[in-house]
């Protein structure tokens, strides 16, 4: 993958969910060092304290962290986020959602439904709460942006992961109908290649290290779409 530029996101606001590993560290580091103040949301503080210093350490702005578990949310909870949010920045330029789960990899037939309810709260309920309560705060931006994470693996035996993509698809479409107007927010669904993360090695065991690559390339395509 060619080298993306850094951009410049000096005095935007970020909100990244699943900040804590994986892409969405990436992501949150990325948008840090490229000098946007980063709203890091997940639910292990100790992991969100460790990209918080990591994008200290290389001179970006200090980031808020918002401690949240999304399996168990609910909408006074995206509520109480989008008022922080207004309180100490008064806008927000861009939320990637990013946060995911995969749930077991099984037949529809011997699905366990409460896992099935887990994984759709993460994995869709989630984006669309949290979407509806930063609508007004993305409407205040100049060029405010919208990006889910996608992934088309609607196949078998991948329950409800799948339907829940499938389903974040149809929110992002829906949304970028309905977010036009005099103050447009723009809607963007990306599909990142096979990368190097703890989920991959849980649901592919066996698969090769040089089938997937790193996430730094791809978060810094990501956050270069911010800007272009």
């Amino acid at each position: 993958m060619t080298p993306t530029p850094s951009p410049d996101l000096g005095g935007r606001t970020v909100l990244v969910t699943g900040a804590g590993a994986g892409l969405g560290a990436a992501l949150a580091f990325a948008a840090g060092r490229a000098g946007a103040e980063v709203i890091l949301l997940g639910r292990t503080v100790r992991k969100l304290e460790s990209v918080h210093d990591r994008i200290v350490d290389v001179g970006g702005p200090q980031p808020a962290i918002l401690p949240l578990d999304l399996e168990g949310a609910t909408p006074d909870d995206y509520s109480d986020i989008a008022n922080r949010i207004d309180e100490q920045c008064g806008r927000l330029d861009a939320l990637i959602h990013n946060a995911a789960i995969t749930g077991p990899l099984t037949p529809l037939e011997q699905y366990p439904p409460l896992e099935w309810m887990r994984v759709m709260q993460v994995n869709l309920n989630a984006p669309a709460f949290l979407t509806q309560a930063c609508i007004p705060l993305l409407r205040k931006a100049p060029a405010p942006r919208l990006l889910f994470i996608g992934d088309q693996r609607v196949q078998a035996y991948w329950g409800a992961y799948g339907v829940a993509k499938a389903g974040l698809d149809a929110l992002a479409t829906m949304l970028e109908q309905e977010l036009t107007g005099s103050r447009p927010i723009r809607v963007e669904t990306y599909y990142p290649a096979p990368m190097r993360t703890d989920m991959r090695v849980q649901n592919f065991p066996g698969a090769l290290p040089e089938e997937a690559g790193p996430v730094e390339p791809i978060a810094a395509e990501l956050v270069a779409r911010l800007v272009d």
